[in-house]
C-alpha cells in the first residue's frame, strides 16, 4: 500500500498547483473574451476539470471494464453536489450568484440527470443513446454562447465590456494550457493509485467506481473551486460544479459509449441513481435564491457522509 499512497499524495499536490494556475488563467481569458465569471466556470473550467472522468471512462470501456463508467460518472456528480459544493460554501461562508441560472442552467442540470436515469435503468447504455446525449450537450453549449452575447443583467453587461478592454498575455495562455495538462496528469495518476488502494482493500468494482474513483476524478473540481472561492470568484466554483455535472451526464458518458456499450451495475442503479436525483433537486432548491449559506454547506456534507457510509456498508 505504500507506493499507491505516495502516488496519491504527490498527485494531489500536482492537482492543487495546477488548479491554481488553471483557474487564474481561465478567469483572465474569460474576462478578455468578455465572458461573465459564471460562464467561465460552466464552460472552460468545467470542461478542463472533467478531463479525468472522460479519460478514465474511455480507458474503462476500451479495457473491458465498462461497468466503471456509470459508477464513476454518477459518483462524481454526487461528490460534486454534496462534497465539493459543501466544502466551498463552508470556506466561502456565503456564496452569492449574480448570473441567472434559473431560466436554463438549472433545468438543464435536472434534465441531464433525469435523462441519464432513464437511459441506464435497463442496465446498459448504448452508442445510439450516447449520440443523442452528445446532441444535448451541444445544445447546452450553444445556449451558453447565446447567453454570453445577450446578457440580461446590466451588472453582467458591465463586466463583459470592462473585460474586453484587456489583452491576453502569453504567460496567461501558458498557465492555462500548463495547468490543464497538470490537472490531467495529476488526476490520471491519482485515479490509478486510488484504484490500486481499492483492490488491496478488496472492494467491489461498482463500489470503487462510485466512491474512490469518483472522488479521485472530482478532485480537480474540488481544488479549482476552492482556489476560485479564495480568489473571490465564487461564481466560477458554482458554474464549475453545475457545468461538470451536465458534461458528465451528457458529454462524458456520450463520448465513452462511442467506444463500446456500457454496462451499469445493480449497485449503481439501486442507490447511486436515487442519491444523484436527490442531490440534483437539493442543488436546485438551495440555489434558486442565488445564495448558498454555510449551514446549507454543512447539510450537503452530512448527505455525502451518509452516501459513503451506505455505499461502503459502514452504516
Amino acid at each position: 500500500m505504500a507506493i499507491p499512497a505516495i502516488v496519491f499524495i504527490v498527485s494531489a499536490l500536482i492537482l492543487a498547483k495546477s488548479a491554481d494556475y488553471f483557474t487564474d488563467a481561465a478567469a483572465k481569458i474569460g474576462r478578455v473574451l468578455g465572458a461573465p465569471p459564471f460562464i467561465i466556470g460552466v464552460t472552460v473550467v468545467a470542461l478542463g476539470t472533467s478531463l479525468p472522468e472522460l479519460v478514465s471512462s474511455i480507458v474503462a470501456v476500451t479495457s473491458g471494464a465498462s461497468e466503471i463508467v456509470a459508477g464513476n460518472i454518477i459518483g462524481a456528480n454526487i461528490a460534486n453536489i454534496f462534497f465539493i459544493l459543501g466544502i466551498i460554501v463552508i470556506l466561502g461562508r456565503k456564496v452569492k450568484i449574480d448570473y441567472d441560472i434559473i431560466s436554463v442552467d438549472l433545468p438543464f442540470l435536472l434534465g441531464s440527470a433525469l435523462l441519464l436515469t432513464f437511459a441506464v435503468w435497463d442496465g446498459k447504455f448504448t452508442w445510439t443513446e450516447g449520440a443523442l446525449f452528445l446532441v444535448g450537450i451541444v445544445i447546452y453549449l450553444a445556449y451558453t454562447v447565446y447567453a454570453e452575447k445577450n446578457p440580461k443583467d446590466t451588472r453582467i453587461e458591465k463586466q463583459i465590456k470592462k473585460g474586453r478592454k484587456k489583452k491576453l498575455e502569453a504567460q496567461t495562455a501558458l498557465k492555462f494550457f500548463g495547468g490543464g495538462i497538470g490537472i490531467y496528469i495529476g488526476a490520471t495518476s491519482l485515479v490509478g493509485s486510488v484504484v490500486q488502494l481499492g483492490e488491496v482493500l478488496d472492494i467491489g468494482t461498482g463500489i470503487i467506481a462510485m466512491t474512490a474513483v469518483a472522488l479521485g476524478t472530482t478532485l480537480p473540481e474540488l481544488f479549482v473551486s476552492i482556489v476560485a472561492v479564495r480568489k473571490g470568484n465564487p461564481e466560477i466554483a458554482i458554474g464549475n460544479i453545475l457545468g461538470s455535472n451536465i458534461f458528465n451526464s451528457l458529454g462524458i458518458i456520450g463520448v465513452a459509449s462511442l467506444f463500446g456499450s456500457i454496462a451499469v451495475p445493480a449497485s449503481v442503479l439501486m442507490f447511486g441513481i436515487p442519491m444523484l436525483l436527490a442531490g440534483t433537486f437539493l442543488f436546485i432548491f438551495i440555489t434558486e435564491d442565488r445564495e448558498i449559506t454555510a449551514w446549507e454547506g454543512w447539510l450537503l456534507l452530512v448527505f455525502y457522509v451518509f452516501f459513503l457510509g451506505k455505499t461502503l456498508g459502514i452504516m
